[in-house]
């Protein structure tokens, strides 16, 4: 992908991550929790623009659930209140158990997509998400018996060599998707010339998402939208709408990703277009 998509005209999609698994309402009191919380928030953003879906699963107290039944719980809630959003299941989690990362591809029915760390990455002060390559073949196994898309999670420039290998080692359907993210830590350094340096060394026939944390999303997935990408929005990664000021909801970012899309001249992809670039059935 590059800038001649965004001049021919690929439709864009926009991803929503309401909620991750670290922050909760002490950082913005609307960030949804509860599966009836995150399925209002579902329908408010599809009907914003955005046409899949990016979930973490939380208990009732809040805090981040890998349980099976949690996952179907919460995307039970998220189908019923939305028309055709795509599902995608987070298997993310630092320090935590395979067996526990597995759950999330377990639940009936399968999400359409899932994410799939590409490495290891600096989480806060005392951990590290490892991601080796065992795990991320066992994560794929499950993924590839359910038919369940993968978004390759790259946290930095390193991790491209590591999707290489791995399309070389497996099978996917076509277009290998990479979300690249960027900000502090082991991410890739915030700046538009890394979304440039990304999209020079995509695998071919690639297509990519750019994730952006904080002041960042804004400047980056704009870039992004001008290279051809794809982009996520949403409170998991900024519940900023400016500097200082929060946003009102995660529907207010979509929003403005839909915004900026149709000032630049670009199409904001439908569910069912989505599914048809992304290859998921």
């Amino acid at each position: 992908m590059g800038y001649s998509d965004y001049l021919a005209g690929e439709p864009l999609i926009i991803t929503v991550a309401p909620t991750g698994g670290v922050h909760g309402k002490e950082t913005h009191p609307d960030l949804p929790e509860t599966p009836a919380e995150i399925a209002e928030t579902a329908a408010a953003c599809e009907a914003a623009g955005a046409s899949v879906i990016h979930l973490h699963a939380r208990r009732k107290n809040g805090e981040r659930s890998f349980s099976r039944e949690r996952f179907r719980e919460l995307t039970t809630a998220v189908r019923e209140a939305t028309e055709e959003m795509v599902i995608q299941h987070s298997t993310g989690g630092t320090g935590v158990p395979l067996e526990d990362r597995l759950e999330p591809l377990r639940t009936d029915p399968a999400p359409e997509m899932a994410s799939l760390d590409m490495g290891p990455v600096n989480r806060y002060h005392h951990l590290t998400s490892e991601n080796p390559r065992g795990t991320v073949d066992t994560l794929h196994e499950k993924m590839h018996e359910r038919g369940i898309k993968p978004e390759l999670e790259v946290f930095n420039p390193g991790h491209l060599n590591e999707v290489e290998a791995f399309l070389d080692r497996t099978e996917i359907e076509d277009p290998p998707y990479l979300g690249v993210l960027y900000g502090g830590g082991t991410l890739t350094p915030a700046h538009p010339r890394n979304v440039q340096n990304v999209v020079d060394n995509l695998p071919a026939g690639a297509a990519f998402n750019t994730l952006a944390m904080g002041r960042h999303q804004l400047p980056l997935t704009t870039t992004s939208v001008l290279l051809g990408g794809h982009v996520r929005v949403g409170f998991e990664d900024n519940v900023y709408i400016r500097a200082g000021e929060q946003a009102e909801s995660n529907a207010q970012l979509v929003e403005r990703a839909q915004n900026i899309a149709e000032l630049l001249g670009r199409p904001v992809a439908t569910p069912e277009q989505a599914r048809a670039i992304l290859g998921v059935q």
